[in-house]
């Protein structure tokens, strides 16, 4: 459990760090570029989920979100609790995760929107901006997906591990 706190604090501390930095330093809407063509620094906002998605939906998608949140974050310390195999790839997926969410569950409790920044492009074409803990959710749950196919006994949906 150790291991699990000290990945999803540092998760978190880096998330919150950088947003800050980027709030303090830069005007919404404002852009550095850092790799011509390919990568910019962009302050937005985002009231929906990743990627914008669901950002028009007002005072009960804030609601749903944060409520998603909270359940998210249960969910992995129960998972984590329960685990009787303690693998890295649960460990280090859970905490990822847990991190990230709760990154981004701060920003939506002190803002009502999440600070995103990252902006990868190829010419006109733009992904969608996120952040560091959208980064670590996806890397999280790509790290938890892989587990659970290396040991589908180990789903607390399917059963006693």
């Amino acid at each position: 459990m150790k291991l699990f706190i000290v990945v999803a604090a540092i998760s978190l501390a880096l998330d919150q760090g950088v947003k800050a930095w980027i709030a303090g330093n830069l005007r919404l809407h404002e852009t550095i570029p850092l790799i011509p063509g390919l990568f910019n620094l962009t302050y937005i906002t985002n009231s929906g989920a990743a990627f914008g998605i669901l950002a028009e939906s007002g005072k009960w998608g804030h609601v749903f979100f944060q409520v998603v949140s909270f359940a998210a974050l249960g969910g992995l310390i129960y998972l984590v609790q329960r685990a009787h195999r303690r693998h890295p790839l649960l460990i280090w997926g859970a905490a990822l995760v847990f991190g990230g969410a709760f990154g981004n569950l701060i920003d939506r409790l002190r803002f009502r929107h999440v600070i995103d920044f990252l902006d990868f492009y190829v010419g006109r074409y733009h992904w969608p901006a996120f952040n560091i803990a959208d980064s670590c959710i996806t890397i999280g749950g790509l790290l938890l997906v892989l587990y659970f196919l290396k040991f589908p006994e180990a789903n607390p949906l399917m059963g006693e591990e």
